[in-house]
């Protein structure tokens, strides 16, 4: 592969802090690169570095001639007096860039919804950030840098811009470098990882799931400094290989030793355990949602809703943006009061929200974090051992030093940490978390779900990020012109349901009735769709079994052995086929039966 560019022995010094020593890389095509690392190390920096805008204090950088490159910027920098349509298309003639597929599909992913002639500075600032990636992607660079792009994105249009840069480019041609926290993302769009931290960037192969394996296996070399932080990598690493065993078979690294890391490692949580636990605080009866309406003027926002949550429950919700998610929240917080249909809450339940702002810490923003972790509570159980409010504050990332820091001084990724401990110390049996990923990088994303693992109550998420979701929680609802619909199939099921909305059929009015009704079952066919479903769940079971078995005989594999190690590979590709279309059929079968 053609080299496209690179730096050697790059060094920059900021006044109170080294970002990079001596660092030497390079990009060729074909690349597809995440960059992930702790906010602060340098991530923004590297890429300036790359792309010719900050110049190093040491080392030099190299380009090859002609290559051109495109960079997404973290800050808003269109022009606020054009319109949407100049600010992508510039003065192109219309049949031009209508005649463009790709500009066509650019713009139908990501600005289908935004008026052609609005002015940018009218606009929100999620809006005019999408406007300035859909002027990015129109463009024909061979190099293209972004930086966070996935920040005001729905989960529709993260999955359309992951399916837009896979397939910008032919395989070996084009590079991309990414900075984001969205680890699915990560996962779905790169083949090599670079991790900033302590002034070097160290790169990895393949995405995220990849990069999380040969880190395990570089913490356990080093296991006496790195000790605390790997304990959380390996709980990490073991959810990768139990939940999605396909993201780890493609890096060409040895994984015997990573595999016998967590051998013994428990799942991430015991939901029996948890269960029990929350029903004991709580009770059997949480919040009940019974044939709930809420309209705001002539605007029905939620339509009959029925929504029974339970002790324990651990649920995300999916939508997209305006739907009413906040408003489904604010049924289950009190702030919203229904139109029509009523809302039950338990006796003993106690609904606390960790929110997109951090009003909790305003109050408190001359304090040291210590102080005001220690008023809250000298001691809290978690993961059945009780810790201190430091001990707490550590598993979260604080130094010693940032312990003492006064509130108001910390990032924002540091105060959205605090948020969620002092939330947690207060001892909440129902928390609701409304896009809790904001200004977290990777390490930390980790470390919270990693607390979030054994909180014994009923927890409801809305998040974008998709890892997220799957990650902490045990089920998905999404919100579907107006109803709350529970999806057997995930994430994968409401794009789908999504992408069946926005057809033309269904915008059709004289096609949309027709395909709505669901043809009625009679009792004996009922029967005979769940016995099918029971049988699909068994056969489910055997082949993950026999998957899992497979994989475990690949690590204990003799590694010079290629043709036979290969053979494996094809074994469980096959088997992996045969589960998808068991799934496919599942969730279709379970759809007939919801209907």
């Amino acid at each position: 592969m053609a080299h496209l560019l690179g730096v050697e022995g790059v060094g920059v010094d900021f006044p109170t802090k080294t970002v990079f020593e001596s660092v030497t890389l390079g990009i060729d095509e074909g690349d597809r690169i995440g960059i992930v690392g702790r906010n602060g190390d340098g991530k923004s920096t590297l890429l300036s570095i790359l792309s010719g805008r900050l110049e190093p204090h040491s080392g030099r950088v190299t380009t090859r001639g002609g290559v051109h490159i495109g960079m997404l910027d973290q800050t808003d920098t269109l022009d606020q007096s054009q319109t949407v349509g100049h600010a992508i298309v510039g003065d192109m003639p219309d049949y031009e860039w209508a005649g463009d597929a790709r500009i066509r599909d650019v713009i139908a992913g990501l600005v289908s919804d935004i008026p052609w002639d609005s002015v940018v500075g009218t606009l929100s600032g999620g809006q005019r950030r999408r406007v300035a990636l859909a002027a990015l992607l129109i463009g024909d660079d061979d190099v293209l840098f972004l930086d966070e792009p996935t920040n005001h994105l729905d989960v529709e249009g993260i999955t359309w811009l992951a399916g837009h840069l896979k397939n910008r480019w032919s395989p070996n041609a084009g590079g991309l470098l990414v900075v984001t926290h969205d680890r699915w993302f990560l996962d779905e769009v790169c083949n090599a990882t670079w991790e900033v931290h302590d002034g070097v960037v160290e790169p990895f192969e393949g995405g995220y799931a990849a990069y999380i394996l040969q880190r395990v296996e570089r913490d356990r070399m080093a296991s006496a400094t790195e000790n605390k932080r790997q304990n959380l990598m390996r709980k990490e690493l073991a959810w990768l290989r139990r939940g999605a065993p396909a993201r780890t078979a493609k890096p060409k690294v040895r994984i015997d030793a990573a595999n016998a890391l967590i051998e013994n490692e428990p799942p991430p949580r015991n939901p029996i355990e948890l269960k029990q636990m929350a029903t004991a605080r709580l009770g059997k009866d949480v919040v009940d949602i019974l044939d709930v309406s809420v309209s705001y003027g002539d605007l029905d926002v939620l339509k009959h809703v029925e929504w029974r949550i339970g002790p324990g429950e651990r649920t995300g919700i999916l939508g997209a943006n305006g739907v009413g998610k906040s408003t489904l929240l604010g049924l289950v917080t009190g702030t919203v009061q229904p139109t029509s249909g009523r809302v039950k809450r338990g006796k003993t339940v106690k609904v606390v929200s960790l929110t997109q702002e951090l009003n909790e810490l305003k109050e408190v923003g001359a304090d040291r974090v210590s102080d005001v972790v220690g008023r809250q509570r000298t001691a809290y159980v978690s993961g059945g051992k009780e810790m201190t409010p430091s001990q707490l504050l550590e598993r979260l990332g604080f130094s010693n030093a940032q312990m003492a820091t006064p509130v108001r001084d910390l990032s924002g990724g540091q105060k959205r940490r605090l948020q969620l401990l002092l939330i947690l110390l207060d001892e909440p049996n129902v928390l609701v978390l409304d896009e809790p990923t904001n200004d977290l990088d990777t390490d930390m994303l980790a470390a919270m779900e990693d607390l979030l693992d054994s909180w014994p109550g009923t927890l409801l998420v809305v998040s974008h990020d998709r890892y997220l979701l799957e990650r902490i929680t045990d089920q998905q609802y999404a919100i579907l012109d107006g109803h709350l619909r529970h999806l057997p199939g995930g994430v994968d099921q409401y794009l789908r349901l999504r992408k069946e909305q926005d057809s033309p059929a269904a915008s059709n009015p004289s096609t949309a009735g027709h395909e709505a009704a669901a043809p009625t079952l009679s009792s004996a066919e009922l029967r005979n769709i769940k016995k099918e479903i029971a049988s699909i769940d068994r056969k489910m079971e055997k082949l993950s079994a026999r998957i899992d078995a497979i994989h475990t005989e690949m690590a204990q594999h003799d590694p010079t052995d290629g043709v036979g190690l290969s053979a494996l590979s094809i074994e469980v590709s096959r088997l992996e086929a045969q589960v998808a279309d068991h799934e496919t059929r599942w969730i279709e079968l379970s759809e007939l039966v919801d209907a």
